[in-house]
């Protein structure tokens, strides 16, 4: 039976894989949760294809690595050292065969950009675009056409309701 052995802190956790499809991350709704803040809701995913399974980054934001090596999708070997964010798992199988040597794992150390500039390419991921307001000379001069039709309609109305009434 293969494995995917997890350590999170001081807590490591023996992972039976046995379905042909596993979601990783955060998130309850995960067969495997990782309850670490580097890890993202839907991090990554094992698939079974044929006798191997192949491990997939699901667009999390801190990544995946398998032997130090940013991935996207990967076939799983014993021995295999992944990193999902900063929590470290291993590949492995019961069947004996002697796991190849994997490189160590060095922490990378992560700092503030020393210049931040937009994209060239750069757009508003907002769902709520910014309308654009192009000038329209005809509504504009409808709608003063009409501001100063009510404020005459006013005026008249204030002048008639202050005249007093004629004497009889």
């Amino acid at each position: 039976m293969r494995k995917l052995i997890v350590t999170t802190g001081s807590v490591t956790i023996a992972h039976e894989l046995a379905d042909q499809l596993i979601p990783l991350g955060r998130s309850p709704e995960n067969l495997i949760q990782i309850d670490d803040p580097s890890v993202s809701g839907r991090h990554a995913q094992l698939e079974l294809v044929g006798e191997d399974y192949h491990l997939q980054d699901l667009g999390s934001t801190n990544g995946t690595r398998v032997n130090g090596q940013p991935i996207t999708t990967v076939a799983l070997r014993p021995g295999d050292r992944i990193r999902f964010g900063k929590v470290d798992a291993c590949f492995e199988c019961e069947s004996g065969t002697a796991a190849h040597p994997v490189p160590v794992l060095a922490e990378v150390a992560a700092r503030p950009a020393e210049v931040s500039a937009k994209p060239a390419d750069f757009a508003n991921a907002s769902p709520f675009p910014r309308r654009k307001m192009q000038r329209d000379p005809l509504r504009a001069a409808i709608f003063a056409a009409a501001a100063i039709a009510i404020l005459a309609f006013l005026g008249s109305m204030i002048v008639l309701l202050q005249m007093q009434p004629p004497a009889l």
